[in-house]
């Protein structure tokens, strides 16, 4: 198959599968999600985006259905039965299905979908645009939600204006980008906004802290105006799909440039790991 879908133990291609109306998905967004890549028929990661999927139901009082490694031999079982080796491997949880009402039965169990189709990740030594738009969204950030209107918003906005991500600013702080997060370089450190409820936690983000303690770079966890990250010697973007993404300019402005060996170290970190974690 080129793509494949799964609903609750159904299979299909992605324009064949149908799923119940009263999925509490289509009224209230009702559910959490996570997504990685696959090379070789390998899952990138796998463990620490389950992880993070499972934390984001609990937070939500999401019953799931079956336990982590249920879960992750399905996701394996799935990547397996498609043409390529090259997916995205996206999974979600919606609470289930009962006929429409803001409140909901705290026993109902979750329905499971899974989305995969042939995609690979993209060249991260290839710098990216971006824009700056106000953070609108609502105060639960560090869960995955399936809430994610503002988000669509503020990526379209950027793909009007020639882009490739937009960086979110809430209070003058910088918090992270439309489906990514965002961090800086500045005076050889690595500085990155911290985990609270304003921005998710990031696998990506997580795995370049750990490269950077690997590597000597001090990290610093500490919040960011948007003119520090305007002055910064990097920019990066990073999510499961393009590891680590310098930016070359913000709403039209030249920025970064100042650091290109140390963005290099981090990024070479990043592929050898992603390369060693996918090798046949």
């Amino acid at each position: 198959m080129k793509n494949l879908g799964y609903y609750n133990g159904k299979y299909g291609e992605l324009d064949t599968l149908v799923v119940p109306f009263n999925d509490r998905v289509h009224f209230f967004g009702d559910g959490v999600y996570d997504a990685t890549y696959s090379h070789n028929y390998k899952i990138y990661a796998l463990d620490d985006h389950i992880d993070r999927f499972y934390n984001s139901a609990g937070l939500l009082d999401i019953n799931l259905p079956m336990p982590k490694e249920e879960m992750k031999a399905l996701l394996y079982d799935m990547v397996r039965k498609v043409d390529t080796g090259d997916q995205f491997v996206y999974w979600q949880a919606t609470r289930g299905t009962q006929i429409r009402n803001h409140s909901y039965d705290p026993k109902i169990i979750a329905n499971i979908w899974i989305v995969l189709k042939p995609a690979t990740i993209k060249n991260p030594y290839i710098k990216m645009k971006v824009i700056t738009m106000e953070d609108t969204r609502f105060l639960h950030c560090n869960i995955k939600t399936l809430n994610l209107l503002p988000s669509v918003v503020a990526s379209q906005k950027a793909e009007s204006m020639g882009c490739q991500e937009t960086i979110l600013v809430r209070d003058g702080i910088v918090t992270e980008c439309a489906h990514s997060n965002v961090s800086i370089l500045k005076d050889g450190k690595f500085i990155t906004a911290p985990t609270d409820h304003y921005i998710l936690p990031g696998i990506t983000r997580m795995h370049i802290i750990k490269m950077c303690k690997k590597l000597l770079i001090p990290v610093d966890e500490t919040k960011f105006t948007l003119d520090y990250l305007m002055d910064a010697d990097e920019i990066i973007v990073s999510s499961a799909g393009q590891l680590a993404i310098g930016v070359s300019e913000v709403n039209g402005i030249k920025v970064g440039g100042r650091a290109p060996e140390l963005l290099k170290k981090i990024q070479d970190a990043l592929i050898e790991e992603f390369k060693a974690e996918t090798r046949i």
